[in-house]
């Protein structure tokens, strides 16, 4: 797996989550609102919208277990190569028919501009609904990590990478595109460098992905951002996940503001209505 990780940037573990474990999540996220209720929408050069929460800290609840347990943690220290401490986790959810795209980056394209020295990050994506073509899964670059970090530039209401290298490492053969088809419980884990795209849902199927990101903990970051910086991440048993009964409390996750991120523009700021440019003028945005 460790040889796999660092020569095409990714491994896939299928049935990562178990099916007890993946309806423990599902309940979680579908019967409260307390995380979708947090979400916020960034648009697309289309116009259209991917919706996400995005929280700091994992927490003493049921999701806060996921990112907290054995077999999350310890792949993410075996992959990286040491300490990882709880980066960000994000819910991030394509509804059906609308849904928009996210942009060919690196994530490391915008963890650079965090303070983040070296590129000692991974994040595991876990799909919560099945992942295909039609509603939008993911598109990789396979190698692509080894390219190294990409200038990256604000395209509609997200930081692009710049389509100029892009398109050179896709058409030279070197790296070729993958479509991470993905069932309900598999969880991709892949570099901060792998470039990586997703299409639109243009399907009647949401499609809704848990993705927690990991910094190694010698990879501190020099600029206090909206991250955390180092923060020591507690180890709790697999079986964690389905013996918490917290659905509701999210104490201490400290959930984001997305005008706190410049690496983003929501779909409230993306708008230039009358009304939202005096509401941000309001604001101090």
């Amino acid at each position: 797996m460790k040889s796999d990780f660092d020569k095409h940037g990714y491994i896939m573990v299928r049935n990562f989550l178990g099916s007890k474990e993946l309806l423990q999540i599902k309940k979680a996220l579908e019967d409260h609102d307390t995380i979708t209720s947090k979400g916020f929408g960034v648009s697309d050069r289309e116009g259209r919208e991917c919706k996400m929460s995005l929280w700091c800290h994992p927490g003493n609840d049921v999701t806060g277990m996921l990112a907290r347990c054995e077999k999350m943690v310890t792949t993410c220290e075996m992959l990286l190569g040491g300490e990882v401490y709880h980066y960000h986790t994000k819910l991030m959810m394509k509804n059906a028919e609308t849904g928009g795209c996210h942009l060919w980056h690196q994530d490391y394209g915008y963890w650079y501009k965090n303070g983040c020295l070296f590129p000692d990050m991974l994040t595991a994506f876990i799909a919560i609904d099945r992942c295909n073509k039609e509603n939008g899964c993911l598109e990789i670059l396979r190698g692509s990590h080894k390219c190294g970090r990409i200038e990256h530039l604000m395209v509609a209401g997200q930081t692009g990478a710049d389509m100029d290298r892009v398109n050179g490492i896709r058409d030279s053969g070197q790296c070729p595109l993958e479509m991470v088809e993905m069932e309900p419980g598999d969880t991709l884990f892949f570099h901060c460098n792998l470039l990586h795209t997703s299409g639109p849902n243009n399907s009647p199927n949401r499609r809704w992905a848990f993705l927690t990101a990991y910094n190694k903990a010698t990879n501190d970051p020099v600029i206090v951002h909206h991250h955390p910086q180092y923060t020591p991440l507690h180890k709790v048993p697999n079986s964690a996940i389905l013996d918490c009964t917290n659905f509701t409390d999210m104490t201490g996750k400290d959930f984001m503001d997305p005008k706190n991120d410049k690496t983003i523009v929501s779909m409230d700021e993306k708008d230039d209505s009358p009304q939202a440019k005096k509401k941000r003028s309001s604001e101090g945005s």
